[in-house]
């Protein structure tokens, strides 16, 4: 007669750990990351190195303070680091970057709590404080290349306040201005194609963010074409592809279930969108997933599937 043996779940393990995952993301961040070094040059390193040193910094003196278990070698202040560098303009005075890492760290991931119990993303908080902060810093752009620190504008401001659309090659390959890691789209699908691969994260919000922008985009072109841009326009420039790719899949401010990221995508590309459109800012991808991850715990209710055996389930 064979034994039952009843142990504590789980009973299915996984390979793939914080570490490994975090280790993933960066690494599908490193074409994102050449590019920008490539077009900015000391810029971006500058950026990047203070944004780095204000996260790492600041998770470990905070979990030293409250005397747990200290985890940056997890990574993830590491990568919250990079893609807060990222989304940040390459002009920004460095102690404004490494007051941003300080941020995105304490008060978008330790004061809930540490790694996987923060509501909003930490890279996009600390650059929504930046932005209330320091508006000007964060609104002046410098050209690709440019030693002498020539100003110039995004091409979402181009569109919007000059009728100017920058040119789908231009922003397929990154030579135009805007933040580190938001000019070269082939940086971006280069990333999300390995993270795909790797299956870190799920395709359902990537499409639904960016068909969304699309499908918008198309509509209001069709109806005012000499007013608005074309679609592709709309998924090149600006935040959209690294906001889709990478920030939006965060698993942990994110939905849990397939549905509920269907409209967390959703969500995201509409807002976006309305803003672009209707906003006084040229960009809303930030504020867009910022609020959906305000309502992921909604979604995630909602979105709830019964339990098996269970027809009415509360």
């Amino acid at each position: 007669m064979k034994k039952l043996t009843i142990s504590a779940s789980p009973h299915v393990f996984s390979t793939v750990d914080t570490r490994g995952m975090m280790k993933s993301v960066i690494m599908a961040l490193l074409p994102a990351v050449a590019a920008s070094l490539y077009f900015f040059r000391q810029d971006a390193a500058g950026v990047i190195i203070s944004c780095l040193a204000g996260c790492v910094l600041t998770e470990y003196l905070i979990q030293k303070v409250r005397r747990v278990q200290v985890r940056i070698s997890d990574l993830s202040a590491v990568l919250t680091g990079i893609l807060l560098a990222l989304v940040l303009p390459p002009s920004i005075p460095l102690w404004m970057a490494f007051l941003g890492g300080v941020f995105s760290i304490a008060l978008g991931k330790e004061v809930f709590g540490g790694l996987g119990q923060n509501i909003f993303n930490p890279a996009l908080l600390g650059r929504a404080f930046l932005m209330a902060a320091f508006p000007v810093a964060l609104t002046t752009w410098v050209k690709p290349f440019s030693l002498d620190a020539v100003t110039t504008a995004t091409p979402l401001g181009l569109a919007k306040f000059e009728q100017v659309v920058t040119p789908s090659m231009s922003l397929f390959l990154g030579n135009v201005g805007g933040s580190l890691g938001e000019t070269s789209a082939l940086a971006l699908l280069a990333g999300g194609a390995y993270l795909l691969y790797k299956k870190i994260i799920d395709y359902r919000i990537p499409l639904a963010y960016v068909g969304t922008v699309l499908v918008f985009a198309a509509i209001t072109h069709l109806i005012a074409p000499a007013r608005f841009s074309p679609p592709i326009f709309h998924v090149l420039a600006g935040g959209v592809l690294i906001g889709a790719i990478f920030m939006a899949t965060d698993p942990v401010t994110s939905p849990v279930t397939p549905a509920g990221r269907w409209i967390f995508g959703v969500g995201c590309g509409l807002v976006t969108m309305i803003i672009r459109f209707r906003g006084g800012l040229p960009e809303g991808v930030m504020y867009a997933i910022l609020l959906m991850n305000a309502i992921t715990p909604l979604i995630n209710r909602m979105t709830k599937p019964k339990r098996f055996g269970v027809t009415n389930d509360r």
